[in-house]
């Protein structure tokens, strides 16, 4: 159906349970502490053992989650192999756990795998001068910015088991056979780099690079202040499209299954040329980041989403800073602020 998301599994899978979305692919849904409350992730029959697509987060109860699957729906086989789409915690958190317990082979991007390995390792027990910078530079609150000079910071290890040695690198056009089906591969950009996502003729796994009803996070954060995100995410969208059509299911990392991905790819793009728009013409007078978050995002931001928010703005200044339609002016108090170019 065009110009229509159709959601053919509106229930979703109970805890510790699958539900078979085509032949020998079968859907989990893993819980989350965030307010995005879960993850997806997939199970896919090799006839002689599983693949699993993602893993959710390293905690005592995602754990336990999988022993349930493991010791019931799960049981008749061997876990195999673990495919991992990118390097966020709620993809990658278990994947280390999958290699020392059951001797899994591990394939994700070397982006994905570098990116995950470094950060796991990096743990601090304060904010770095760097973060405190890019925190000051953005015109946080001073509230906000005590509050965090003062805590810990989340670290990566919180929720990303350790990754041993080794893994199976993932690359653009590859064909890789999971699940009976040979699938793909196309690499996108912008929520995270290279981010797999799997292609059939009528299935389409997407993580977070395809989902529905809502837009994943493109952020930009302490460690690469320059990222240009945004730039890279329209790009992805527009060369995913070429591959996309108007029956094809898409198995995405977050909500329901959905059909009807050329009209979300179009949503995808349009979301964001609207915030960039509203963001230029805002920008008439001289802005800090933090001015800009009701414009961006048409609500309000609480205190509990203010770091995906605070990286997403930044996301959009970057977009148009680098393309010359503002500038960017450091004051004397260590405080970028945003103009229009005139």
């Amino acid at each position: 159906m065009k110009n229509i998301i159709h959601y053919p599994f509106e229930e979703i899978p109970k805890e510790g349970e699958i539900v078979e979305v085509a032949p020998n692919i079968y859907w989990i849904r893993l819980p989350l502490p965030l307010r995005l409350d879960h993850v997806n992730v997939y199970a896919l029959d090799d006839d002689d053992g599983w693949t699993i697509i993602d893993t959710g987060f390293d905690t005592k109860k995602t754990r336990s989650v999988w022993v349930k699957l493991l010791n019931g729906p799960l049981k008749e086989k061997p876990v195999k192999r673990v495919l991992i789409t990118h390097y966020h915690p709620d993809h990658i958190g278990l994947a280390g756990w999958f290699q020392n317990e059951f001797n899994v082979e591990l394939l994700t991007t070397r982006t994905s795998w570098l990116m995950a390995r470094m950060l796991v390792l990096d743990e601090q027990s304060e904010y770095t001068s760097e973060s405190l910078n890019f925190y000051k530079r953005a015109g946080v609150p001073i509230t906000i910015y005590q509050k965090r000079k003062s805590e810990r910071p989340f670290n990566f290890c919180d929720v990303v088991a350790a990754l041993p040695t080794g893994f199976k690198r993932v690359q653009e056009d590859e064909i890789i056979n999971i699940g009976r089906i040979n699938w793909k591969i196309k690499i996108g950009n912008g929520h995270a780099p290279d981010h797999i996502t799997l292609w059939s003729d009528d299935i389409v796994i997407g993580g977070d690079q395809l989902l529905p009803s809502i837009s994943p996070n493109l952020g930009v954060y302490p460690s690469e202040p320059e990222a240009n995100p945004v730039a890279e995410w329209l790009i992805s969208c527009k060369k995913l499209k070429r591959f996309a059509t108007d029956t094809q299911l898409v198995l995405p990392g977050h909500k329901l299954p959905f059909i009807g991905l050329p009209l979300r790819l179009d949503q995808l793009i349009e979301n964001h040329h609207g915030a960039l728009e509203r963001l230029h013409s805002f920008l008439k007078k001289p802005r800090t980041v933090n001015d800009c978050f009701l414009t961006i995002f048409k609500r309000e931001i609480k205190e509990d989403e203010y770091g995906l928010a605070l990286g997403e703005a930044i996301a959009h200044l970057n977009y148009l800073y680098i393309s010359g339609k503002i500038s960017r002016k450091l004051t004397n108090n260590n405080v970028y602020y945003y103009e229009t170019v005139k």
